[in-house]
């Protein structure tokens, strides 16, 4: 009625391929900035922790153990003492937290 057929045929499928992939590039830099690279920091933060455990640390495991290092294996295992004579093996990758040896626990408010 108030558009031709022939205008609404020209401009149905106008447009170029940066205008449709403009949106799409748009959401994966969003997405790289605000999930990626994020995460990426945090498995190096990890990865740093992770080595630089020595003996005489507390450590906290992913099971929620806290204990002191008695020993630092090179097959990525650590022997942890829990209680006074009761030592457990750890794989180094489930570590949350490592406490240097004089590091007190954090309070909670």
């Amino acid at each position: 009625m108030f558009i031709s057929p022939a205008f609404a045929q020209t401009t149905a499928g106008a447009g170029s391929f940066i205008e449709a992939a403009a949106p799409l590039v748009l959401v994966f830099g969003i997405l790289y900035f605000f999930l990626i690279r994020p995460q990426q920091k945090r498995v190096k933060e990890h990865q740093a922790m992770i080595t630089a455990v020595r003996r005489g640390d507390t450590v906290v495991t992913a099971g929620g153990i806290v204990g002191k290092v008695t020993k630092v294996q090179e097959d990525g295992e650590l022997l942890i003492e829990i209680a006074d004579g009761v030592r457990v093996r750890v794989i180094t990758s489930t570590l949350t937290a490592v406490r240097a040896k004089g590091e007190p626990a954090a309070e909670t408010k």
